[in-house]
């Protein structure tokens, strides 16, 4: 896990929100981050992965029932 994903999960205090989740979308996470090729990119993923992680019942921006709070 790259070392600002790791500090912003911890910061927000979503690391177990994001350990919770099951593997593969940890996976689609961490390398949709890692793809972006711009900082901005980068920034706005990782953001939505924050969002989505505090929020609960969302990944990638479609319904997910079993990580609803």
């Amino acid at each position: 896990m790259p070392e600002d994903v790791k500090r912003a999960l911890e910061d927000r205090g979503l690391r177990a929100d994001y350990n919770a989740r099951p593997a593969y979308q940890r996976n689609d996470y961490l390398s949709w981050i890692i793809r972006a090729k711009m900082p901005l990119t980068r920034t706005k993923r990782l953001n939505q992965m924050l969002e989505e992680l505090e929020t609960g019942g969302v990944y990638m921006r479609m319904d997910h029932p079993a990580s609803k709070k």
